[in-house]
């Protein structure tokens, strides 16, 4: 069984956990202990530690969760309907893809038990054993990464900074769409940044985020894999100095981008990687899995799109074509009609597409919205 190789959660945090309110986190979880591995059944979200550090070409370093858990777990729910598991840590392996392989498994089983993992780790390469663990399910696969950096540098050197090539190389290839959120463009190259473009992938701006964070709801409402790296925080904001970085997101932002992660129908795991030893960093990591948390208890259920009953529809004509848009009486949500065509091209299916009441307007001052045209010009490369 490949919860055999899970190290159970830590006796001192279980007993941290027994003197908490009987209201808090803690107290309405469920853990892997060294008495107990709990059935895998009914629940929303499993908790899972990973102490691998070698992706960002560092020796073995023993990460501590310890104090991320506990505060975590002293936090309370809003309310929640969902349940959480806690399934204790992976250790590295003999090797960076004995690791890959174990959590590659991990995630396949929660996948196919309706199980949101939410994966603690170090290097965020660790994210491509979370995309490989899709493999199984048959299905195309969108990836978003908030993160300062693209990752999809081509020497191969750190992979920490190069497993989004190796996503997009490698075979079986399940990758449908990827998207940046929040890189500095003097951590990237221009030629990484061209690629993005090239493959008609999305790539935003720190500054064209923070300026307007609305424009990420239909991103990540978009995604099945959503991938956060702790350098894409500013330290003042983090609280951790360890690697030092002036600018980023804050403490607030950080919380609005994985509470939309939570809220998308579609996202199916969540990732926080590059964590280092630092007890500071403690409880923003804690908030942002809540807020994940927050997220999924008010989701609308609108992905997959049950009835188009349910939706306004406005059609839009341009001067060579026409748009058609979609709202939700719901949710006030807004998808843009798209047609997906086979590998070749033979037949087309129409499918709605995550959009925003400004690509509403753009349309209607005559302007193809940007992800739409990405979309469609990506069918046809």
């Amino acid at each position: 069984m490949i919860y055999d190789f899970l190290k159970p959660v830590s006796n001192e945090v279980i007993e941290f956990v027994t003197n908490l309110p009987g209201h808090s986190l803690g107290r309405k979880t469920t853990f892997h202990t060294d008495e107990n591995f709990p059935e895998l059944e009914g629940f929303s979200f499993a908790l899972i530690t990973v102490n691998e550090t070698r992706g960002n070409n560092q020796p073995k370093i023993n990460l501590d969760f310890t104090d991320i858990r506990k505060q975590f777990y002293s936090l309370f729910p809003g309310n929640w309907t969902s349940t959480l598991v806690d399934l204790g840590q992976i250790e590295a392996g003999n090797s960076v893809e004995d690791t890959y392989f174990l959590l590659k498994n991990v995630v396949t089983d929660l996948l196919k038990n309706k199980i949101i993992p939410i994966v603690l780790g170090g290097s965020q390469d660790l994210t491509y054993a979370i995309y490989r663990g899709y493999d199984v399910l048959e299905q195309m696969v969108n990836f978003v990464s908030i993160d300062s950096k693209i990752d999809v540098v081509s020497d191969m050197i750190n992979p920490s900074e190069s497993f989004i090539s190796r996503i997009i190389i490698e075979e079986p290839n399940n990758l449908s769409n990827f998207s940046n959120i929040g890189y500095q463009t003097y951590y990237n190259s221009q030629e990484e940044i061209d690629l993005i473009d090239k493959m008609y992938f999305e790539a935003y701006r720190l500054g064209e985020v923070v300026n307007n964070i609305q424009i990420t709801e239909p991103i990540l409402r978009d995604a099945d894999v959503v991938s956060l790296d702790l350098n894409a925080i500013k330290s003042a904001d983090l609280g951790s100095f360890t690697r030092y970085n002036p600018n980023g997101f804050d403490g607030r932002e950080i919380c609005v981008l994985s509470r939309y992660s939570g809220i998308s129908d579609r996202v199916s795991s969540f990732g926080i990687f590059n964590i280092n030893n630092d007890i500071r960093e403690s409880l923003l990591i804690a908030q942002i899995i809540w807020y994940f948390c927050e997220g999924f208890n008010f989701r609308m259920n609108e992905y997959p799109y049950i009835s188009k009953i349910s939706y306004y529809k406005y059609i839009v004509p341009l001067e060579e074509q026409e748009l058609i848009f979609y709202k939700s009486d719901r949710s006030d949500r807004w998808w843009i009609e798209t047609e997906v065509f086979t590998d070749d091209l033979s037949s087309e299916r129409k499918v709605l597409f995550p959009c925003s009441y400004a690509d509403y307007e753009l349309a209607l001052q005559n302007v193809i919205p940007e992800r739409w045209w990405r979309a469609v010009k990506k069918q046809l490369v």
